[in-house]
């Protein structure tokens, strides 16, 4: 079965009476995805949920594209995006298609003065530099370093920081993320899982290392909340007439959680394992990787290295977070490199003859696949080294 999670109180039978203490009833919501037939969770709040005050402000957050059909392999230096000091204004695009937004944020304060909802995509969230809470409609995350954040859309959430007053400078300036938009929802890969859904033995992690919701917030006020919900390449900035925090209990299987990259255990071999062995989340038009410290091939002929393939199916796009990256020359942290469907790559020259005899890698790294092509945007360019394309020259 998928993972099931509760919090809170909540009646019994669904869709039945749920009174309040002092009189009255709480108001449920069904939660759910792809109509009736997805995943879904059954919430109960203090008023209802419906509560639309005003719509105000309505603006564009569309992508520039900057290349639109691109066979050119491409390096954007993450690190030299500027921070910004509100959360939203932070994200920016750097790779796009009809099925995702793959993008960078380096948020200088927490997400306070306003709430947010994704209407259109499942977000995900890692945790590249930063350290804080994840605080939604169902329950609180904490998050750190090499943290996988799941949202899926309509959840309403805010973000914080964290930082002491001795380090607040400093910290706000450190907070990094790379970001995946999907239309389609997150899962973990079918090959790990039974018929029922759980995680098998071969699995490289388990529902053990799922960072659940907890520590439920239920706020009983009236007011002017500010939500902003992206939809359809616009944020439209709404007015509710009652806290979005204000579930009292929910229960089922649409929920966010986290998972760290550092639960994931590597899938090793005698000889090269492909990049599949490294999947961590799947969707209907794209694949998420984790490469993770692991230990070499042992064969004793092995070539740690990645032999050279082909990108005819995917564009492959690697965003690096740490360690030695063995297979590349002149990789740092956040950069982020596109391999577009229609040409091999590899490893750098002398990556391949550099690896041999060694053990161990201590690298970490994100890696998303599309099954479409992406267009770069005007941001991505302005991140872009000019050279990439020529490094497997000799």
């Amino acid at each position: 079965m998928p993972l099931y999670h509760k919090l809170g109180n909540f009646p019994q039978k669904r869709h039945t009476q749920f009174e309040k203490p002092n009189g009255g009833f709480y108001y449920e919501q069904l939660f759910g995805t792809e109509g009736f037939h997805g995943h879904s969770s059954l919430s109960y709040h203090v008023h209802r949920p419906t509560q639309v005050k005003e719509i105000l402000n309505s603006y564009s957050v569309e992508p520039k594209i900057a290349i639109g059909k691109n066979i050119k392999s491409l390096l954007f230096k993450g690190f030299e995006l500027k921070p910004e000091n509100d959360f939203l204004d932070s994200r920016k695009a750097m790779l796009v298609n009809k099925d995702c937004i793959i993008g960078l944020a380096a948020p200088k304060q927490s997400l306070r003065n306003y709430f947010y909802k994704n209407a259109d995509a499942d977000e995900m969230l890692f945790i590249h530099k930063g350290k804080g809470k994840l605080r939604t409609m169902l329950g609180n995350i904490p998050f750190e370093y090499g943290d996988y954040l799941i949202i899926p859309r309509g959840i309403i959430y805010q973000i914080e920081f964290d930082s002491s007053d001795s380090e607040q400078a400093k910290q706000t300036e450190e907070n990094r993320l790379f970001y995946v938009e999907s239309y389609s929802p997150f899962y973990t890969p079918k090959r790990y899982k039974n018929q029922s859904g759980q995680h098998l033995e071969h699995a490289p992690f388990c529902e053990r290392d799922f960072i659940l919701p907890n520590e439920l917030e239920t706020h009983d006020e009236k007011g002017d909340f500010l939500i902003k919900i992206k939809k359809e390449g616009m944020i439209h900035e709404v007015v509710y007439a009652t806290h979005p925090f204000d579930v009292v209990g929910w229960d089922g299987y649409n929920f966010p959680y986290g998972f760290s990259i550092h639960n994931f255990e590597p899938i090793t071999g005698r000889v090269h394992q492909p990049p599949p062995v490294h999947q961590t989340f799947e969707t209907a038009t794209f694949v998420v990787c984790s490469f993770c410290p692991r230990l070499y091939d042992y064969h004793p002929k092995a070539i740690p290295a990645p032999y050279n393939h082909s990108n005819i199916d995917s564009d492959e796009v690697l965003y690096y977070v740490d360690g030695d990256f063995m297979s590349r020359n002149n990789i740092e942290q956040g950069h982020i490199t596109l391999h577009p469907k229609g040409i091999p790559h590899g490893p750098a020259p002398g990556a391949m003859e550099r690896s041999i005899g060694h053990k161990e890698t201590q690298e970490l790294a994100v890696m998303v696949d599309t099954f479409r092509p992406l267009m770069v945007t005007e941001e991505a360019m302005g991140l872009d080294d000019g050279q990439y394309y020529k490094s497997w020259c000799e």
